[in-house]
């Protein structure tokens, strides 16, 4: 059957959360509040040094206290069959790889489970856990990256050698130029819901986990490996997940553990980590540094870029991310390279976190651009207009589609961007010095594989199924709308999206903004199938928009269904797909205190096609949320005298709140790219964040002439 693109309504608000009542009313479940008969609970006893081993260890009180099943440690922990890769077991593969608890006696970094208590209750578990003593064999450690740049080495693998287009080092003879420095701080997830997973042995070869996952296929096939099961032997759920911004991309250690501690004890074991752990066990933004060098005419064209970055990584894996890419094709220069190292230290791994690498990257690029046209004396907007890449420079394709200078228009329009002057510290208002700064995001508007099926109940309910999980961004709802707009007739409360669980049909990861392109498009060719089938069903004299719950009364069938696998075509391969944004900010800063006021924002999406806009303006308004938080106040700060955290709480390490928070407006292009998918849609998710950091620290010096290079933008900062 011949795919057929969307008919795309006007703009309108779109359909309510179809999840929305069970999540206000509590019915909806999360990993750790599933109850699960003969439940036990685990708690971690955590390494209080940086580096070494431990040289003895104590766990008899533990073992004693009440309500206490085991005590687990490297000296009785079973080896994980699928861990066995060589001579040493206790060693990860070649390459790298997450540490893994309980293998041997090393200690990696401070906060590392040294012991794991299994109990009859929470309290009783934590309490048993502080009863552990340990004496270790301490190891002179190194957590300070900024100590160590030097160190720092460019990652294995043909993806991360040094790109180099055309001579970049002609910045250096540009009429006008800059080199500055930027430095992005650990940045720390800090989402409502604490990681946590349940594991089920439900029989020798088989077991069932409630899990914090935003990959439910990709857990199912970790604990498989792991365990040596067969893949059908593992069924992983997360039917809700409270907000991951990238710290349940992978599958951790510590779940690893909590499936192996349940078939130690042969009971259900539920683990779920404090506030504190979040902040040493499941990732983190990395500690980077980085230096923009860029060369312009004195019209304002761009001759040379080079953007160089070092970012922290664990002593035990590599951990990489595309922190320079975007300078590699975002303006239109002839010469340009980019340099990204990692430097190790004694620190758990960091991981993917909302933007990853973009963020952080768009940060010193959008702020090294707006340096530059300010030492030009032109507009920000107008200098990247002039630099405006109309094909994509990295490899000279097409681009699918690409708005971005509407975009600039009516952002700039809606801040009231014609109020700016050019020249710092030019506007007051009772008090206050006002300025106005942008920046502008990017992120791969990609499509893979995901398999649905699609379900015609005889009581005219369509019932879709895959294994997607919802991270919270409203994937329910938008896959409910994709559907509705083939099943005109269908109310939508007859539509039922089934997610979240890996025995379903499978589906991608939910990370990289691909969701709404893959799974959608899965979507929308499983309701085009059975529409089709349908017909065939009827007849050439039906019609085209029948009874589907009479049709099936009258064929006596109790449903019709079809299964359909769903990926990118081969043209795709002849463009350059991306979505963009465009963040525009009015800041308040206090000239006495140097305190900092977000006064207004507005966020434009090119975004392609906007399938659920209610649920896109609270990616939007999420996104610019995280992104101000990034800007003005998160940072996991280590005294590195002991390499420990001094803020692992929600009281030390700051994010926004309602009165930091103004009224935000989300603004889409809403023009589709039916190159990427049949519903022309792309994501957003991450573009709602990247750039944000650097519109605030521009308007941060539109108000006052002090450049900030180093995030957070604090009070001290501003008046240093």
């Amino acid at each position: 059957m011949e795919k057929e693109l969307l008919n795309i309504p006007p703009f309108t608000e779109g359909i309510d959360r179809v999840d929305g009542r069970l999540k206000v009313t509590g019915a909806a479940k999360y990993a750790a509040e599933f109850e699960v008969p003969g439940m036990s609970y685990a708690a971690f006893t955590t390494s209080t040094i940086t580096k070494g081993t431990v040289k003895t260890i104590d766990t008899r009180a533990a073992e004693r206290a009440p309500g206490v099943l085991m005590v687990i440690t490297h000296l009785n922990a079973p080896k994980i069959p699928g861990y066995e890769t060589g001579k040493d077991p206790s060693k990860p593969p070649t390459g790298g790889g997450p540490l893994r608890f309980f293998a041997d006696n090393s200690i990696k970094y401070n906060g590392q489970p040294v012991a794991m208590v299994i109990a009859d209750s929470f309290e009783r578990a934590t309490h048993a856990a502080s009863l552990v003593k340990l004496d270790y064999a301490k190891e002179a450690h190194q957590t300070d990256t900024s100590k160590v740049l030097d160190k720092a080495a460019t990652p294995k693998g043909p993806r991360f050698a040094d790109y180099k287009r055309g001579n970049p080092d002609e910045w250096q003879s540009a009429p006008v130029k800059i080199e500055t420095e930027y430095i992005q701080p650990i940045e720390v997830h800090n989402p409502m819901e604490l990681s946590a997973i349940i594991a089920h042995w439900t029989a020798d070869d088989k077991v069932t986990v409630y899990d914090k996952t935003q990959g439910v296929k990709s857990t199912q096939n970790a604990v498989a490996q792991a365990f040596k099961l067969p893949l059908d032997n593992v069924q992983v759920i997360a039917k809700f997940v409270g907000g991951a911004f990238g710290n349940a991309l992978r599958t951790w250690p510590h779940e690893i553990a909590t499936v192996m501690a349940a078939k130690m004890v042969k009971r259900p074991v539920k683990l779920v980590l404090p506030r504190e752990m979040q902040f040493y066990t499941v990732g983190y933004r990395p500690y980077t540094w980085q230096k923009v060098s860029l060369g312009a005419t004195a019209d304002g064209k761009l001759t040379g870029i080079i953007h160089e970055a070092r970012a922290q990584t664990s002593s035990f894996e590599e951990f990489t991310e595309g922190t320079v890419n975007m300078t590699r094709f975002m303006y239109a220069c002839p010469n340009v390279g980019t340099i990204y190292k990692i430097v190790p230290v004694d620190v758990n791994t960091p991981t993917w976190m909302r933007g990853p690498g973009e963020a952080t990257g768009a940060f010193a690029l959008e702020s090294a651009i707006d340096e530059l046209a300010d030492k030009l004396g032109m507009d920000p907007i107008e200098f990247r207009v002039r630099n405006h890449a109309d094909t994509d420079p990295e490899n000279g394709k097409p681009f699918s589609t690409k708005y971005l200078k509407e975009a600039y228009q009516m952002g700039a329009d809606k801040i009231g961007w014609q109020n700016r002057k050019n020249k710092p510290r030019s506007v007051q208002e009772d008090g206050w010095l006002i300025g106005y700064g942008m920046g502008s995001g990017v992120f791969g508007a990609g499509r893979g594989r995901a398999t649905v099926k699609a379900t015609m109940l005889a009581n005219g309910t369509l019932l879709l199924q895959t294994a997607v999980t919802d991270i919270g961004v409203g994937t329910g709802t938008a896959m409910t709308q994709i559907a509705s707009e083939v099943f005109t007739t269908v109310p939508v409360n007859k539509i039922k999206f089934e997610l979240g669980d890996s025995s379903l049909p499978p589906s991608p990861t939910q990370g990289g903004s691909m969701i709404t392109s893959t799974v959608g498009s899965a979507v929308h060719e499983a309701c085009l199938a059975l529409k089709e089938k349908f017909q065939q069903l009827i007849g050439n004299g039906g019609t085209d928009k029948p009874d589907y719950a009479q049709v099936l009364k009258e064929k006596n069938m109790p449903q019709l269904d079809v299964t359909i696998t769903s990926s990118g075509t081969s043209e795709m391969r002849n463009f350059s797909s991306y979505s963009y944004s465009v963040h525009f900010v009015q800041v308040k800063v206090h000239p006495t205190t140097g305190v900092v006021r977000i006064n207004k924002v507005v966020s434009v999406a090119d975004s392609g096609h906007i399938v659920s806009p209610k649920t896109a303006r609270s990616q939007i308004v999420g996104g610019a949320i995280g992104g101000i938080g990034m800007a003005l106040m998160e940072e996991g700060v280590i005294d590195h005298r002991f390499g420990r955290y001094v803020n692992a709480d929600l009281a030390g390490y700051h994010v926004p709140v309602h009165a930091d928070i103004p009224q935000i407006d989300a603004l889409f292009v809403n023009k589709p790219d039916y190159k990427v998918n049949p519903m022309g849609a792309k994501g957003i998710g991450e573009i709602a964040l990247i750039g944000m950091s650097a519109a605030v620290a521009n308007a941060v010096y539109n108000a006052t002439g002090k450049r900030i290079r180093e995030l957070p933008i604090t009070p001290d900062k501003v008046m240093g």
